[in-house]
């Protein structure tokens, strides 16, 4: 074996180990990435040759984390690993943007980084280690790539940054952000944040991208000590000069024309499409379909061009705005009537119609994963339909990117969103998008803000959000920076930078650039453009909601939260859970208790607000013992000559002398009251030597008008519980 080993060390003292030559050998690259005992093993392979058809990159990333690497076994029922969980999907989402724009145009060929967590420390964030074993595999490959990259987390903890911080460290961080980048550029960046300034996030950046400098020198020096600098041949692309002229020729200035005339997103694809049509018509019918692959290939070339340069030479876009304009805005509000909130939020083209549901601790997100486990109070979905294009296809089943964009999304909205204390509430939002050209995680936020006040929920401050790109030549010595971008202006620019926030800050961000030497004052003049942006968009949807709804809608069920101390949790949960499972019956509430702070806190979820009251009440019983002058909703157990005992808790029952069933005098109790029966009682007293309970029922009806109080004879008890007798002595009763 021939080990070669490089070490990395932060500016904390810790370091990282990079160890190649070891393990999976057969791959094309692979290396061991280690930090204290977190160890993950990265492996690339790739085709020899490309499928003649593919024109495009075909990079496959995986991110998985083994149960065994932290001691556990997988949940399910077959005790196993399955599908990727939303944090595999999101750190291989991460690594693959850092990646992707630096194979090169004409390489083609397929590749796969497969990454796995085989040892975990349970207080290092592997995710943020992914991207250098993805790099550094690939730097000790023949595989032609133009990195190397890594990656790194940021985080802004008391006031000073921490390069990858650990667990523990996250709970105070008021600056969450992943970076990846070259020794030269910033490619990619991703976080969430505590509504901070365009300078603190540019300043995290900057942060980031001095410890990445480090690891790129690391993975040349590894490069270079097992002899992968020289790269493989390829060629994966048939090239016609003269083809390529004619193109250029026939296409250009008629390409430049449609992108200027303004028109929607359909009538201009049309547009381009009938323009390639008339092109491949001059070619000779035996030569098109030889020739289809080039031909296709530089007229998207010329498309590109033209549009950039039409941005760049007038300033004007695709739809006819400048590079600061935001598309026409409309929202409403209470859109849905039967849900418990929603929105619709269109800009242009894009549209999200979003509903936000309620409901208990019982519906939290579980979460289950190899180093984290807990339940989500907030969460938030994202649907992208293909007839939101305008495609004829089915509909999938949710793909790697609904969860990214639905992940931005609750990132920017979670730091307002009350949890908690603050709210007793489960929340969910969900997002369908019925129309897109671009930014439709934008859409997402805004909507995502209106249907939460509209459901009620006191949301902190509400959030917009804007997606900013840019159009460059040169290393950008010439740009164009425009705010709210196209779906093509995404796809045919140099970055798209999205950017999320209250009136006071930043929330969450995501970023991918594809050219290199964007510098600093750019990023920063992009975030300027951006926050003008989002105020902008802020200010239209206030105009629609600007505040949440006073109270929840009729309908959405109502939880009320009482707190119990510690040690009376078991009483009410009862042996097994029959306690409280018999008093959610009873009451037809669902009740939670969660315990926190050495305290319990009891929610009581449901519909009907008497129900609440009826199961609060019982709770209290349990907690404090019966209160005097309470009203329960009791069980008749047993019927006596004396009376009735009353079951008002499981295992607390009183007596309802029969004086106290009604006003008028009750010969049998038989005739009035069975076994079984649900009666309303109110406890009159509680006996402090034997706590034995006397309860009415009379004086929950009406009083007769002239009622006159008689007295009785008593009414000799036979029979019966003894714990069951009123105490001092028999009960007085009406004379026959």
């Amino acid at each position: 074996m021939n080990i070669v080993k490089k070490t990395i060390v932060l500016n904390d003292g810790r370091e990282i180990e990079i160890e190649t030559g070891k393990l999976a050998k057969q791959a094309d690259g692979a290396v061991v990435v280690k930090m204290g005992k977190t160890m993950l093993l990265a492996a690339v392979t790739s085709a020899k040759e490309a499928n003649p058809e593919v024109d495009f990159m075909p990079l496959q990333v995986e991110y998985r984390e083994k149960y065994a690497a932290s001691g556990r076994f997988p949940g399910g029922f077959l005790k196993r690993e399955a599908r990727p969980s939303d944090n595999e999907i999101l750190t291989a989402r991460l690594v693959d943007r850092a990646l992707r724009p630096l194979f090169p145009d004409d390489f083609h060929a397929e590749v796969y980084v497969t990454v796995n967590l085989i040892s975990a420390d349970k207080d290092i964030m592997p995710d943020a280690l992914a991207g250098l074993a993805a790099s550094a595999a690939l730097s000790v490959s023949d595989i032609p790539f133009n990195g190397p990259i890594s990656e790194v987390r940021v985080a802004r903890i008391d006031g000073n940054f921490v390069v990858n911080p650990n667990f523990s460290q996250m709970e105070v961080a008021d600056i969450d952000i992943m970076v990846g980048a070259t020794i030269d550029n910033i490619m990619m960046v991703e976080g969430e944040m505590k509504e901070v300034s365009e300078a603190d996030m540019l300043e995290a950046i900057k942060v980031a991208h001095e410890e990445i400098k480090k690891h790129c020198a690391a993975q040349l020096e590894l490069q270079e000590a097992v002899g992968k600098s020289v790269k493989r041949e390829y060629c994966h692309e048939e090239n016609d000069e003269d083809l390529k002229k004619a193109v250029e020729e026939f296409c250009y200035e008629r390409c430049y024309q449609i992108a200027k005339s303004g028109t929607g997103k359909h009538e201009r694809s049309e547009s381009f499409e009938n323009l390639l049509k008339e092109f491949i018509e001059t070619i000779p019918e035996e030569e098109r379909e030889a020739k289809a692959i080039m031909i296709a290939r530089y007229y998207h070339s010329v498309e590109k061009r033209a549009m950039r340069n039409m941005i760049l030479d007038e300033g004007i876009r695709l739809d006819g705005r400048s590079t600061t304009e935001i598309r026409p805005i409309w929202c409403e509000v209470d859109y849905l009537p039967a849900v418990h909130g929603s929105a619709i939020f269109t800009r242009g083209e894009t549209q999200s119609l979003t509903s936000v549901t309620l409901g208990t601790k019982l519906d939290e997100k579980q979460i289950d994963e190899v180093l984290v486990q807990g339940s989500e109070q907030f969460v938030l979905h994202y649907n992208f339909p293909p007839f939101s294009t305008g495609e004829a296809k089915p509909v999938r089943s949710t793909g790697r990117r609904e969860i990214g964009h639905g992940n931005l999304a609750f990132r920017a909205l979670k730091p307002m969103v009350p949890v908690g204390d603050e709210n007793p509430y489960a929340v969910r939002v969900v997002s369908d998008i019925l129309e897109s050209n671009g930014s439709s995680s934008m859409a997402t936020v805004c909507a995502g803000t209106l249907a939460l006040m509209d459901a009620g929920v006191k949301l902190k401050k509400p959030v917009s959000g804007i997606a900013m790109g840019l159009i460059s030549e040169n290393k950008a010595s010439r740009y164009a920076i425009l705010s709210d971008i196209l779906g093509d202006e995404d796809h045919l620019g140099d970055m798209d930078f999205k950017v999320t926030g209250t009136r006071d800050g930043i929330t969450a961000t995501q970023m991918d650039i594809k050219v290199d030497g964007l510098s600093y004052e750019i990023l920063s003049e992009a975030l300027e453009q951006a926050k003008k942006g989002r105020m902008h968009i802020l200010d239209e949807m206030m105009k629609t909601a600007s505040e949440p709804r006073a109270d929840y809608k009729p309908f959405v069920p109502r939880i009320e939260q009482i707190v119990i101390p510690t040690d009376t949790i078991g009483a009410v949960i009862g042996p097994g859970g029959k306690i409280i499972q018999e008093i959610q019956k009873l009451t037809k509430t669902t009740i939670t208790i969660t315990e926190k702070d050495n305290k319990g806190f009891v929610d009581v979820f449901a519909p009907d607000k008497t129900a609440i009251d009826d199961a609060i009440a019982r709770i209290k019983i349990i907690v404090y013992g019966p209160e005097p002058g309470t009203i329960y909703k009791g069980k008749v157990k047993a019927l006596h000559s004396y009376g009735a005992f009353v079951e008002i808790l499981p295992g607390k029952d009183g007596l309802l002398h029969v004086s106290e069933v009604d006003w008028k005098r009750i010969d049998r109790i038989e005739d009035v009251l069975k076994e079984g029966d649900e009666i309303d009682v109110k406890l009159l007293e509680v006996d402090e030597k034997t706590g034995k309970l006397r309860l009415s029922r009379r004086v929950l009806l009406p009083k007769p008008e002239n009622y006159v109080e008689q007295q009785e004879e008593p009414r000799r008890p036979h029979g019966g519980r003894p714990s069951g007798r009123p105490s001092g002595g028999a009960p007085k009763g009406r004379r026959r």
